[in-house]
């Protein structure tokens, strides 16, 4: 074994993708690519949203069949035109968005399809439970077979889409934007897993946009700009701005300039205020907050102290139990959110594709959901095409959403862009108070710097921010002031420029201040 990487093969090429190319129309998302992933190695694919990354795994995986170009898995080629085809060849992929039943449990999503029989009518759930805890035991990811989905954390549901391709026979694993969605203590088990699957044998694919964790996790990066691969790299001889550079094209800031903050009247206050979540459990304890015209206020805390209940009672997608939110001195609490938004409240919603977007809308009429009613829309009652594609290719250009189509379905953009389309319309409706809840979840770092400037922009102008981020750096970077929210309630406020991680760290984990 030639190596010189703890647990890779350079002798024994799993997979060889040749000149790999593919068009939709006219528009042409990966551009004669080749890449050569060895066994037991992490491989890196990083890129700016809708680069293509996700597209070369697509095809890799049997969902998009190449418009031209081969692969070889093991040495041998390969025609995989549908993901059956892939898990028979031993590849497994975890989606960004899971694919998971939500009502099942934790057993019956891993076996969904390959289910052990008593008899041909009778699903032997007992051995399926048994073979679920031998294999999670084996991979150390640790989960409850016997609980549901719906009652687990995103981060334990992750854990299940790697069962489930484990389950299936997985050899090498793509993992897309894996670690999108879970907070940094589960990022940092997860790199962990990562480590015991490649000491296994394992191979894989790490589609993602963070670059500090291609630093902790990956062997090798290959870069690719506009469809086009641009290198590989030794991840241990290149740094963090290299890479963003080869992504973007040019140099990136990574720190955040802003002015102080100019303190204005308050636009938001909260007295008091009690919700429940979907359990019926107390997730908002009495909670109190006001948020300044011309701050942004993060909310720092670990995921599942009551960040989300907050964002939807404000935005009254969920009923408070008691307690007051006020903006600009109005009274919003438990009335509906069409009241909410015309009262001056834009949201970046936690989940863009659940209350974001309307995936099966254009990106146009993405674009002017909460304002199709307005003369410059429509007359008559009559929508104004022409002037509806115009609006929203004004946006598409001043955000740099991709592929510019404001035609295009939103299910059809990168994850990135459909939350670009997000950040433009809410941040164009003018709100008094501009609500961001995870704004650069999935974003590149050329896009997380054009987030933060817009954010920033908006304080500027005199507006209020609320962000909620479990990215602490995000936090203590583009906050004025930091609310840590502990158990439902605020247990304390801090200047960002006194903050640092360790005092925060203690008070989010309930600590003093």
């Amino acid at each position: 074994m030639t190596t010189t990487k703890a647990n890779v093969d350079f002798s024994h090429k799993v997979v060889e993708m040749k000149s790999i190319t593919k068009k939709f129309g006219d528009f042409i998302a990966n551009d004669n690519i080749d890449l050569t992933v060895h066994r037991g190695e992490v491989h890196a694919l990083l890129g700016e949203n809708g680069a293509g990354k996700s597209t070369l795994m697509n095809i890799l995986y049997g969902l998009y069949t190449p418009t031209d170009g081969k692969i070889f898995i093991e040495g041998k080629e390969a025609v995989i035109d549908n993901p059956n085809k892939a898990i028979a060849l031993g590849i497994g992929m975890v989606h960004q968005h899971f694919m998971l039943v939500p009502p099942f449990t934790v057993a019956e999503n891993i076996i969904l399809g390959m289910e052990p029989m008593k008899t041909f009518k009778q699903v032997d759930m007992d051995k399926a439970i048994a073979d679920v805890k031998a294999i999670s035991e084996k991979y150390g990811l640790y989960v409850d077979p016997k609980a549901r989905v719906m009652d687990i954390t995103v981060g334990m549901q992750q854990r299940v889409e790697i069962l489930k391709a484990l389950y299936r026979g997985a050899e090498i694993l793509i993992l897309d934007e894996p670690t999108a969605v879970l907070t940094p203590q589960e990022i940092k088990e997860l790199i962990e897993i990562i480590r015991n699957l490649t000491k296994e044998g394992k191979t894989i694919i790490l589609i993602t946009h963070k670059l500090k964790e291609i630093k902790e996790a990956a062997d090798y990066c290959t870069i690719i700009r506009r469809g086009k691969r641009i290198d590989t790299v030794d991840v241990s001889q290149t740094d963090e701005n290299q890479l963003a550079s080869m992504m973007v094209g040019r140099e990136v800031t990574f720190k955040v300039d802003k002015n102080d903050a100019i303190y204005g009247d308050t636009v938001l206050k909260i007295e008091d205020l009690k919700a429940k979540d979907n359990r019926g459990l107390f997730a908002l304890n009495g909670l109190d907050l006001e948020v300044r015209r011309g701050e942004i206020l993060g909310i720092a805390g670990v995921d599942g102290n009551g960040q989300s209940e907050l964002v939807e009672v404000i935005t009254g997608l969920k009923k408070a139990e008691s307690g007051s939110v006020m903006i600009n001195g109005k009274e919003i609490v438990n009335t509906n959110p069409r009241n909410i938004m015309d009262s001056g409240i834009s949201n970046i919603p936690e989940d863009r594709q659940k209350h974001g977007l309307v995936l099966d809308f254009t990106v146009s009429e993405n674009m002017i959901l909460q304002n199709y009613k307005k003369e410059r829309f429509s007359k008559n009652g009559k929508l104004l095409d022409s002037n509806i594609r115009q609006f929203a290719d004004e946006l598409i250009n001043k955000f740099d959403v991709r592929p510019q189509n404001n035609a295009l379905k939103a299910r059809a953009l990168s994850g990135g862009n459909q939350q670009k389309v997000i950040i433009a319309r809410e941040v164009t409706n003018d709100p008094d108070l501009l609500i961001a809840t995870q704004p650069t979840r999935g974003l590149d770092v050329g896009a997380i710097e054009f987030v933060h400037k817009s954010l920033i922009e908006q304080r500027d102008k005199g507006k209020g921010v609320l962000l909620v981020s479990f990215e602490l750096d995000e936090i203590m970077s583009v906050s004025d002031r930091i609310a840590v929210i502990y158990e439902g309630k605020i247990v304390g406020i801090v200047d960002a420029k006194d903050a640092n991680e360790n005092q925060l760290g203690l008070m989010m984990a309930g600590g003093g201040k």
